[in-house]
């Protein structure tokens, strides 16, 4: 457990009440998972918000309807909430429009109630790194990527969904707090950035069909470091930033800790699926996955798989600008390590716990017999098995990630 959620489990409980927009995504769907464990009330928003969430309230709204928002929200008396959706559009001028009207349209509808004490919103690494149609390119900040770096002198939804946070905690008195995650992996469907699930549904792909097993990024990306977030730890620093007076008022980078080399972490995901990792270079998933529909179809059929729309689970653009970057990408945790949250997750184990979450959901198919990929035994063990119990690489999920250890450089020193 973390020194954070120690702090608070000892001390007074308080009524909290969390309005998550966006229940249905990564983001959304682990937070809310999150906060009910916790003890919190939470009310999920979202246009089509299901009920596969035992305890929380779904809320049927459209964020750039602010006459229906206004019906919805009318009873409700949120103490805390939690913006983390966006909807794509064709140029960043666009996004700026509609994005930062979704995140106006609900403060707005909640300002009457007076009940809400903090807001927290999850942006990203475009933060630093620019929007689509200009990613990566241009001056950017140096990495590792800090808060304190300023904009770019760019559009980007991000820095205007900022401004109608701040516009309305000027008004309305709530606190606030901006979370800029890298990659995030975690369990949800239908969302329009999920390179976990993605890489799943292609490596069984790959795997029922004999292709080879492909990296379908960039040379940089390959051999340089990165890091990536584990939607169960953004969850985590998410409640801890809204109930921590020091947090307040700011903006934090949130990623898992550790640092890897894809041309690393091709081999462990291969290695899961019981491939072989084919040697770099690679090629774009969207060329590689052009006719994978019919064969999804056919796999989820022959598996009984629950989803057989590949659609509805694969982002490969996403994917490909994700692994695709001409730059090196890494986060700096410092100022979340000297507030005092410091929890840890190993990358490799927040892969390994999404797949098995969907084999468990009978998203992609159950462990079948075959060849497995070279490596040492220490390669195959992980390195981090020491550290981090939280997930077999084909057992059960723990429901949190790995917590930070005070022993580690002695733990590690003993690994080797």
């Amino acid at each position: 457990m973390g020194a954070y959620l120690e702090r608070i489990t000892k001390g007074p409980k308080m009524e909290h009440s969390a309005l998550v927009a966006g229940a249905t995504g990564i983001v959304g769907n682990n937070l809310a998972r999150h906060l009910l464990a916790r003890g919190w009330s939470v009310y999920g928003l979202a246009r089509r918000p299901g009920t596969d969430i035992q305890g929380m309230s779904p809320i049927t709204a459209d964020l750039l309807d602010s006459a229906s928002l206004r019906s919805a929200l009318r009873a409700l008396r949120p103490t805390h909430v939690f913006f983390s959706t966006w909807l794509r559009q064709k140029t960043e001028a666009e996004n700026v429009l509609v994005n930062s009207a979704m995140v106006r349209n609900l403060l707005d509808a909640l300002s009457s109630t007076e009940s809400v004490r903090h807001v927290a919103l999850v942006t990203g690494l475009k933060h630093y790194l620019g929007p689509f149609e200009s990613y990566g390119q241009g001056a950017l900040a140096a990495t590792p990527f800090r808060e304190d770096q300023p904009r770019l002198d760019v559009e980007n939804f991000y820095y205007a969904q900022e401004d109608e946070v701040f516009v309305a905690a000027k008004r309305d008195g709530f606190t606030w707090s901006i979370r800029r995650p890298h990659t995030i992996i975690g369990y949800a469907v239908g969302n329009a950035m999920n390179l976990g699930t993605t890489l799943a549904a292609y490596a069984t792909i790959q795997r029922e069909t004999g292709r080879p097993f492909l990296f379908p990024g960039s040379g940089i990306q390959w051999n340089a470091l990165t890091d990536m977030t584990d939607a169960r730890l953004l969850a985590g620093h998410l409640e801890w930033a809204a109930t921590t007076d020091a947090a307040r008022n700011q903006a934090f980078n949130v990623v898992n800790g550790d640092v890897f080399r894809w041309k690393w972490m091709w081999g462990r995901l291969a290695d899961w699926f019981g491939l072989l990792p084919a040697p770099f270079p690679g090629e774009p998933l969207e060329r590689q996955m052009a006719d994978a529909g019919p064969i999804w179809s056919d796999i989820a059929r022959k598996h009984k798989l629950a989803e057989p729309d590949l659609n509805r689970l694969t982002s490969a653009w996403h994917t490909d600008a994700d692994l695709g970057r001409p730059i090196e990408v890494v986060t700096d945790m410092s100022k979340s390590r000297r507030l005092g949250f410091l929890d840890y997750q190993p990358t490799d184990e927040s892969f390994f716990n999404l797949f098995t979450i969907l084999r468990q959901k009978r998203i992609v198919p159950r462990r079948q017999r075959g060849r497995r990929a070279a490596g040492s035994p220490r390669q195959r063990a992980g390195r981090h098995r020491v550290l981090d119990r939280g997930c077999d690489r084909h057992g059960s999920p723990d429901p949190t990630p790995s917590r930070s250890n005070p022993q580690y450089p002695e733990l590690l020193k003993k690994v080797g």
